[in-house]
């Protein structure tokens, strides 16, 4: 038999090398479904890997997006592990990103069409405030009523996706749109545009300020008592408590910075590659961030790597479906490969496996 058995410590080993397992894991199992969909297994995992980094075909258009799509994986991933590191479950990161893409992209309609170059850090600031409070509702239920943050935030997403359809239909929908479902193109538009820092790079304002959150991010967990207080609520909430953690400005805060973060994420997609709100403008940033979060260990550094990580089999995996004709589910489940394998190989960290030979009745 085989039992688990807890370790006195978490392994330092199984933490570090459980990710790189994972992601090989994964691409095993991957390449076995490709094959039992009658793809090359090896081809599709090269052109979800490789093409899109080094064949020349593809990489003047792929590496720009590489930044392009890990920016808001990062940004909303960021916010989030601070309140997974301190045992607070925001799983509705999707819904307050649409929020404040709503929010930001308001206020910028709001002012058109003028130009002023103050429109955009107020989108900004709308976006950041839009997914604040969407991010409160769960915050001030939790520590009111004690609610469970996990299913309300998650349900609050489906209610974000109904004010989303009524905005891309209702009280944002272009007036000159001739009937059609969506907001002005923000990004066609000088003052409300989200434009690329350094032509040709894929580095706009949105992937400039994911960089931004991994730095303040980093030197918050190791060099300020907050980030002390955030570890260690995660790690040993009774100790939490008499050390003077007050659990319920931890809960406020960081589910206030994890929607603060993942709104801004959505303004910067709605007046950048986005340009406008639509009935299909969530793309599941909120919920891929989980696996980049989880990826990462919940460590700044990680995060930009797993971020990275997962915009590769992003484009890859569209690149697959162009190439290759690979239907869209399969890459999905090929995504969520990941997170399964992580977790699964998560439990080696705290527990070794023991075998145990079954004792025969007499």
């Amino acid at each position: 038999m085989i039992r688990l058995e807890k370790r006195p410590t978490p392994s330092r080993a199984w933490i570090i090398g459980a990710p790189i397992l994972a992601v090989i894991l994964t691409m095993i199992a991957g390449g076995l479904m490709f094959a039992i969909l009658g793809q090359d297994p090896v081809e599709s995992i090269r052109v979800i890997f490789l093409d899109p980094l080094f064949d020349e075909r593809f990489a003047a258009f792929s590496r720009p997006q590489l930044l392009v799509k890990a920016g808001p994986l990062i940004l909303i991933a960021i916010g989030l592990s601070l309140g997974f590191r301190a045992g607070i479950w925001n799983i509705g990161a999707e819904g307050q990103y649409i929020i404040g893409a709503i929010c930001g992209a308001g206020f910028g309609l709001a002012f058109y069409p003028s130009e002023n170059l103050l429109i955009f850090p107020g989108m900004i600031i709308a976006g950041a405030l839009g997914g604040w409070a969407w991010a409160m509702i769960p915050a001030i239920l939790k520590t009111r009523f004690r609610t469970n943050e996990i299913l309300v935030s998650l349900l609050l997403v489906y209610v974000a996706e109904a004010i989303l359809a009524q905005a891309a239909t209702g009280f944002l929908r272009n007036p000159e749109g001739a009937g059609f479902p969506g907001s002005r193109n923000l990004a066609r538009h000088p003052g409300t545009d989200n434009p690329e820092i350094i032509a040709g790079s894929g580095m706009h304002w949105g992937v400039l300020a994911a960089f931004i959150a991994v730095i303040a991010a980093y030197v918050l967990l190791n060099r300020h008592l907050l980030g002390y207080q955030i570890k260690l609520a995660g790690e040993a909430p009774r100790a939490a408590r008499f050390a003077g953690v007050n659990p319920t400005r931890l809960i406020i805060l960081c589910l206030g910075v994890s929607g603060a973060l993942a709104g801004m994420a959505g303004l910067f997609e709605v007046a950048g590659p986005a340009g406008q709100i639509s009935i299909d403008f969530n793309s599941g940033y909120g919920f891929t961030a989980i696996i980049v979060a989880f990826l990462g260990r919940l460590h700044p550094v990680g995060i930009l790597l797993a971020g990275l990580l997962l915009a590769l089999t992003f484009i890859g995996g569209e690149l697959a479906q162009l190439m290759l004709g690979v239907p869209a589910p399969a890459i999905q489940a090929f995504q969520g490969m990941l997170l399964f394998f992580l977790l699964a190989l998560d439990v080696l960290s705290n527990y070794r496996l023991r075998w145990k030979t079954a004792e025969v009745a007499s």
